[in-house]
């Protein structure tokens, strides 16, 4: 056997000075041989632990049983060379680097000798790509092993004589940084000394690089990170703003549950008071508008129970107990009452045959109705406010607590968007109702602090072209949204944001009503504002977040708490100072998870379009990017309605894909909203014609630009309208390598008669035109007509019970490039809808992606082999 350092090839030395100048690994890290075995000979241990089994053993608890038992929860652990770890009150314990021997690791053992011993060994394995591994560990003892928290196997024989046992295991490492570690248990009755050989083999195919080990825990995103671990998922803060909550959502693996929980701080230091926690759905945290209050609901068998709890009283008390098919509530601006609602489901036809009423009758919930109730407090009496044909649903409380706002929505096929929502104002004292207006672009609706004006959201067209800012001959695009100011007096609007670029997400007026303070999608951020009453003009606040999800202001105080991420770190809470204009972290739940993680940097960078505009873009790099180096690239955009944003995350994850060694290059194509309505108002009635265009050039300038990036391993990938656009690109270049379309459409008249949302849609995206008038939209740009033009590998995904866009248009598709010839493959995710939301499902699909990208890419086939079955090719 020949020295690795001998060994090396010059490509290799390069990689390993890649890497230790990232910080992966050490040098000599694992050598390797001419039939790629290689010595695991760098570990972190841990113990001798002393563990006597229990009393009354005999018979019934052998060492077998003592290695099975787990002390700690291994999932969790995350060693470093001389961390310590608190075992019990008086005893702690200290990873410790060894360097064995080349192939054995023997063990000194403590006085002690009585009773059973543990060692826990640690190390890090890098994977470079998908690899498939054989890992060997022999030894006279037993032994046990895990993978990331999961067990591989374990050696329950204790072999007294000779020749030692073996644990065997096959390992498939995805690309990334993995935990292996060993228990290892010494039997007091085996007379042979406690020592373990551990190795790996690894086929020559995936190359002699393409696993290596450390001892640094440092490591970069995988889709654990993305997935596992407490998530900040709400805030909101009292009426004093002495107190926020924070609610936190944690997925339960191996499980496909998940878990809701509140934390209860304190805003002036952000010090923990209580946690609420039971293993139920928490959610909607309401603080009354006075005292110490806060009312919650947890959800347990489909039945909600809505609580308060009294801070001062220090009491928990159920107002509303197991309520089927509860909506939501919100309380009274004097708190007196809160309002609530509940859905009624239908009586099913017994005979089997449905006659729709109307086309959104398809829906399965069409025909369940909400309606509004009353719950007194602190009585519990209660009142049923609203009946009827069609839903009810809340909007506002007068503050004089007096009257409410609630909207129904009605079909009206005579004009765009083909319903209208009516806004009605309820007398509470005789239930008397005033209808105020209907239109079928509103959003939102909130009582201004005085009661005399309305807040209203709701699209340019709200009020016929009141609120639109877009050149002649353009229809704005009505998702586009604006705020506007409706006198309850006159009945007359006012528009408050046709002059401001981005698009308004939430509004609320501050209890003095000089303010109203809201959060807008500003091109790729989400931003938070406040609008002047009196000097009618904006004022931006600088958050510590890029994109914001959520916020609440204090109604008794000028201070806020809200929630959001970065482009490279998950959401955190914050404190709010209205006033002095400052921040304070609140609560930061997944520090723990990703304080070992390592991200490429993120920068911003634009293009210039054929009408002279500028197209944003941001490029994801791989962590420890070398522009010496050449690498394969993801393309991702949207195309439709609403840019993508810089969130952390999300269902197709820029940093994951950076981290697989990807160059990932975003970019916001025309249409979008965040850009000022004449922006957003390209969208309609384009439907992939412009933006494809935008997509193949900023691509073109992109690469031209960029070195480092291999023009011939670019890869591109949309969802849902952005699906469609992947197909619509296949069709029209053959720049890309490989390309995935989740969700697409691929036939625009199919999706609008048949897509649950379809004709709603486009009502937006293809304002005034249909099928019978505009061929040159609905046949000409979907891509099922071109399909022959197809030269480019495309994955499509989709979940089978997809009812935004119907399967139908992914089949259609496959079968057309079937027939065609083209290198298509279909996966399709059973049981999700247009987001794949299961756990376990997520996961494979998203493994699905890299393998694909992967596949041709990378020229690395093995995972997708792995994944679904491909038998190797013979030579």
């Amino acid at each position: 056997m020949f020295p690795f350092i001998e060994q090396i090839t010059a490509l290799s030395r390069k990689f390993i000075v890649y890497f230790l100048a990232i910080g992966f690994l050490t040098p000599l890290t694992a050598q390797t041989t001419g039939k790629n075995n290689m010595q695991l000979d760098q570990w972190l241990r841990l113990g001798p632990i002393t563990t006597p089994l229990p009393a009354y053993h005999k018979d019934t608890f052998q060492l077998k049983d003592l290695l099975a038992f787990e002390p700690m929860e291994t999932r969790e652990w995350q060693p470093a060379p001389n961390t310590v770890l608190q075992w019990d009150r008086s005893t702690t314990f200290r990873w410790n680097p060894i360097s064995p021997a080349p192939d054995t690791i023997r063990f000194q053992l403590p006085g002690d000798t009585h009773h059973p011993q543990i060692i826990f060994l640690a190390t890090y394995l890098n994977a470079r790509r998908w690899v498939k591994a054989e890992l060997r560990v022999k030894s006279h003892h037993l032994l046990e092993a895990f993978l990331d928290g999961e067990k591989l196997g374990d050696k329950t024989s204790s072999e007294s004589g000779k020749k030692p046992g073996e644990l065997k295991q096959t390992l498939k490492l995805e690309t990334g940084k993995h935990l292996l570690i060993l228990k290892a248990v010494w039997d007091p009755g085996n007379t042979n000394s406690w020592s373990i050989t551990p190795s790996l083999s690894v086929d020559k195919k995936f190359g002699g690089d393409a696993l290596t080990i450390s001892l640094s825990p440092q490591k970069v995103m995988d889709i654990h990170h993305l997935l596992d671990g407490p998530k900040v998922d709400g805030v909101s803060i009292s009426a004093d703003g002495k107190y926020a909550t924070v609610t936190i959502r944690q997925t339960l693996p191996p499980t496909d549950e998940s878990e809701s929980y509140l934390e209860l701080r304190r805003v002036k230091d952000g010090k923990l008071v209580q946690t609420f926690r039971g293993g139920t759905a928490l959610s909607r945290i309401q603080w009354a508008p006075g005292g110490e209050k806060f009312a919650y609901t947890d959800t347990k068998d489909k039945k909600t129970t809505l609580w308060i709890v009294d801070l001062t009283a220090g009491t928990t008390t159920p107002i509303l107990k197991d309520v089927e098919e509860f909506g939501s509530f919100l309380w009274s601006p004097e708190g007196s009452f809160i309002i609530y609602s509940i859905k009624e489901k239908p009586e099913e036809d017994k005979r089997g045959v449905k006659r729709l009423t109307s086309p959104r009758d398809r829906w399965e919930w069409f025909r369940t109705h909400e309606f509004l109730y009353r719950v007194n407090l602190p009585s519990g009496t209660r009142q049923r406010l609203t009946a009827g044909k069609l839903s009810t649903e809340i909007s506002s409380v007068s503050p004089d607590g007096g009257h409410l706002l609630f909207t129904r929505t009605v079909d009206n096929y005579r004009e765009r968007p083909y319903t209208t929502t009516v806004l009605c104002e309820l007398n509470l004292s005789d239930l008397s109702v005033d209808t105020l207006f209907g239109s079928g672009w509103l959003n939102r609706a909130e009582w201004s602090p005085d009661g005399k004006t309305l807040l209203l959201l709701g699209s340019p067209e709200l009020f016929g072209d009141l609120g639109k800012n877009v050149p002649e001959g353009m229809i704005a695009n009505d998702y586009d949204t604006q705020a506007y100011l409706y006198d309850l007096a006159s009945r007359k609007p006012s528009p408050i944001s046709r002059d401001f670029d981005p698009s308004i997400n939430k509004a609320v007026w501050s209890r003095s009503g000089r303010w109203i303070y809201l959060s807008a999608t500003d091109g790729e951020y989400v931003r938070f504002y406040r609008y002047s009453i009196a000097g009618k003009r904006y004022e931006r606040l600088d958050l510590e977040t890029d994109v914001l999800d959520d916020f609440e202001v204090a109604r008794n105080r000028e201070m806020g708490v809200y929630y959001g991420s970065r482009v490279t770190y998950p959401a955190r809470a914050f404190v709010v100072d209205l006033k002095k204009k400052t921040h304070r972290l609140l609560s930061d739940p997944a520090a723990a998870d990703f304080k070992n993680v390592q991200f490429g940097r993120v920068e911003r960078w634009t293009f210039t379009n054929a009408r002279g505009d500028e197209i944003e873009g941001r490029i994801y790099y791989p962590p420890g990017f070398d522009p010496q180096k050449q690498y394969p690239c993801i393309v991702y955009y949207y195309g439709g309605t609403v840019p993508v944003t810089r969130e952390f995350g999300g269902r197709y994850p820029k940093n994951l894909f950076a981290a697989q060694g990807y160059v990932v290059y975003v970019l916001q194509p025309s249409g979008a909203i965040g850009y000022g309505q004449k922006f957003s108002a390209y969208h309609v009635n384009d439907w992939g014609n412009m933006v494809a265009q935008e997509i193949i050039d900023g691509v073109g300038k992109f690469l031209d630009s960029h070195p480092f990036v291999d023009k011939q391993r670019v890869g591109c990938i949309g969802a849902s309208y952005g699906g469609f656009m992947t197909m619509t690109l296949v069709t029209k270049t053959d720049m890309f390598a490989a390309a995935i379309s989740h969700a697409g459409i691929s036939d625009i008249s199919s999706y609008w008669g048949e897509g649950y949302w379809g004709y709603l849609y486009s009502s937006v995206a293809t304002a005034n035109s249909f099928p019978w008038n505009r061929r040159d939209i609905y046949v000409d740009r979907s891509p099922l007509f071109h399909a022959d033009k197809v030269s480019t590998p495309l994955l499509l995904l989709h979940g089978d019970a997809d009812h935004n866009v119907p399967l139908g248009e992914s089949d259609q598709f496959y079968v057309a490039l079937k027939l065609l010839g083209k290198d298509v493959e279909y996966i399709r995710v059973a049981d999700q809808d247009h987001h794949i939301i299961n756990y376990h499902k997520r996961i494979i699909w998203q493994k699905t992606i890299l393998a694909w990208f992967d596949k041709w890419l990378k020229n690395q086939p093995e995972w997708w082999e792995e994944l679904y079955g491909e038998k190797e090719k013979k030579e």
